[in-house]
């Protein structure tokens, strides 16, 4: 069974919670900006996660132009290969502006900017929840909690959260990646 590239649940809104499921090619060390000034932090290869969200209507902070940002590369650098297709997707059920590529480029802010700035790394999946709730904390620690995720760096990806961490790396394969989707349909949207 192929696992869709992207999968959208919630209501008709133009905000929401993510989680991108991130493949790491190669192993590698890397500063994620100034987290932990500049702490060089290992990363295997393998899959990782990252919760974030997008809690604006419109604009910048809506969660088409986040998601799409975050499928490009700074410096004019060849954007993630599910970009296109993610953009595709979007217009086709009304997410997001008609073109959501960022205007001037991007510029690295949040700690999971470092990592998916390298080439060596790949969005391989979506799940975008179409919801105005403010569901990144609970989520995020939902999949902290999973037996098959691990904490790299306490408080990475997570600079607004105290005790959290948001980017993880997941000990496990394509499964996973159904079940934790149907598990947060059922748990947080209640089969919206």
């Amino acid at each position: 069974m192929k696992i869709p590239d992207i999968f959208i649940i919630g209501e008709n809104s133009q905000a929401g919670t993510y989680i991108l499921r991130i493949r790491l090619k190669e192993d590698t060390k890397l500063q994620f900006g100034r987290f932990k000034k500049g702490k060089l932090i290992s990363l295997a290869a393998g899959d990782y996660t990252y919760v974030g969200s997008a809690l604006s209507e419109k604009g910048s902070t809506s969660l088409a132009r986040r998601l799409v940002r975050h499928a490009t590369r700074s410096n004019d650098r060849p954007p993630h290969k599910i970009c296109p297709v993610m953009i595709k997707h979007f217009q086709e059920c009304g997410l997001g502006p008609s073109d959501p590529i960022p205007k001037n480029g991007k510029k690295l802010i949040w700690n999971v900017d470092y990592m998916l700035d390298l080439e060596i790394t790949e969005i391989i999946n979506v799940l975008a929840i179409r919801s105005s709730q403010k569901l990144e904390s609970t989520i995020g620690r939902f999949l902290e909690l999973n037996k098959d995720s691990q904490i790299i760096e306490n408080g990475l990806g997570a600079n607004d959260a105290p005790n959290r961490t948001y980017i993880l790396r997941v000990n496990s394969d394509d499964m996973w990646w159904s079940s934790i989707t149907k598990d947060i349909r059922i748990k947080y949207l209640h089969n919206n």
